[in-house]
């Protein structure tokens, strides 16, 4: 990496541990300035102003979040052809990576950003919108490929029960840290796959029993 973007990264590193921590509004440049080690001149020569530097700080943010999806839902589909078993292997894979984050999960830069978005032009917050949409498309698919050949349980729109993932995941790390138990944020993420499992299996029993009975015949 060369100087230039590795100061901008370090830019990005404290302005990011910043605003998790307290917030947008409470991250100074003049803070992340002294904390990156860099001169002023320094700082602007990377973000022309604060407003650049939250866009880029949730664009970065959310390369991470695709990433980490990527990451468990595609190991997912490596170990199971059967939409539900990938997709709830996804989901333990999810639960097990947020487990192992040091001191718990440091924050949702999307909440922060939404929590304050008077501070923000359009650009950043159309992205913050469309990151969350990105996330629930997602998941959609995941749940359309599973109720294709899985109705669920019980009469609930899909597109619905994609969106309580992330509703899930926010919740949890508020509780997370209120209570200072970084496991709250993995309950949650587990008691979200025991509901799809629920939803779901049910439907898939009745499928592999009603083939088994036509085989029969």
């Amino acid at each position: 990496m060369r100087k230039g973007e590795a100061t901008r990264e370090r830019i990005l590193e404290v302005a990011e541990a910043s605003v998790l921590a307290k917030g947008f509004g409470a991250t100074s440049i003049e803070e992340v300035i002294a904390e990156a080690g860099i001169t002023k001149s320094g700082f602007f020569y990377h973000f022309k102003d604060k407003n650049e530097l939250a866009h880029q700080l949730l664009r970065r943010y959310l390369t991470e979040d695709q990433r980490i999806l990527d990451e468990v839902f595609g190991r997912g589909a490596e170990l199971s052809d059967d939409p539900l078993q990938a997709f709830l292997i996804g989901l333990k894979l999810l639960a097990e990576l947020m487990s192992d984050l040091p001191g718990g999960h440091p924050g949702c830069m999307i909440a922060s950003i939404c929590y304050q978005e008077r501070l923000f032009d359009r650009g950043v917050v159309a992205l913050n919108r469309e990151a969350i949409e990105s996330v629930n498309a997602r998941i959609f698919g995941h749940l359309e490929a599973i109720a294709a050949t899985c109705p669920p349980r019980e009469p609930m729109d899909i597109a619905v029960m994609a969106e309580m993932l992330s509703c899930v995941i926010d919740g949890g790390i508020i509780m997370a840290k209120v209570t200072n138990d970084p496991e709250r944020l993995v309950q949650q993420i587990l008691a979200y796959r025991a509901f799809i499992k629920l939803q779901f299996s049910a439907s898939a029993d009745a499928a592999a029993s009603g083939n088994r009975t036509i085989e029969a015949a």
